[in-house]
């Protein structure tokens, strides 16, 4: 039983749902977002909630409620509030800038990386090592700072890199030194 599944979600103030042909439409302040929904589950719309529910009673539509609540979750959050993620840039010289709408990113290489923002994705620079990006569509910001991290992943030794803000990144000691032979 999908405990995620079963809980109702509740339809903010200004926040439009259509729910015709199997395809979801979530309208906010910040935009809109579609999703197509699988033919196994069902969405109630009613009261000011919506609710997933099951057409058949197996184990993978049991999966498929639970899935389905989280990504109409995420649509109806991100079209109220929106979603947001931190990079931090750690190294000497390793910095970042917004050019337009792509990201010039220093972090060691011979030459600059730019980087394309994907649509439905802005960012933003603080103290160029601190990327900040924003966006409506959860999957899309992040996967955008998994590839921005993916440039240059942080290191153990030093910590220099591009990690998430709230990553902890496990540091190893270094050489310890060539032992004595007597």
């Amino acid at each position: 039983m999908s405990r995620v599944g079963k809980k109702p979600i509740p339809i903010p103030d200004k926040t439009k749902i259509s729910y015709d042909n199997r395809i979801l439409t979530v309208d906010g302040e910040k935009g809109t977002l579609t999703q197509s929904i699988h033919p196994d589950v069902d969405l109630k719309i009613e009261d000011g909630v919506v609710s997933v529910t099951l057409l058949a009673k197996n184990k993978n539509t049991l999966a498929l409620q639970g899935l389905t609540r989280s990504l109409v979750n995420n649509m109806v959050t991100g079209v109220h509030k929106g979603f947001e993620r931190t990079l931090e840039i750690n190294g000497i010289g390793y910095r970042a800038e917004l050019k337009g709408n792509s990201l010039v990113i220093n972090v060691g290489y011979s030459n600059p990386v730019q980087f394309d923002l994907p649509d439905g994705v802005t960012a933003s620079v603080d103290r160029n090592n601190i990327i900040k990006l924003f966006g409506i569509d959860k999957q899309k910001v992040g996967s955008t700072a998994a590839a921005i991290r993916k440039i240059r992943p942080p290191e153990p030794y030093k910590g220099k890199g591009i990690k998430y803000a709230e990553e902890y990144i496990r540091r190893k000691a270094g050489k310890a030194g060539a032992a004595k032979q007597v």
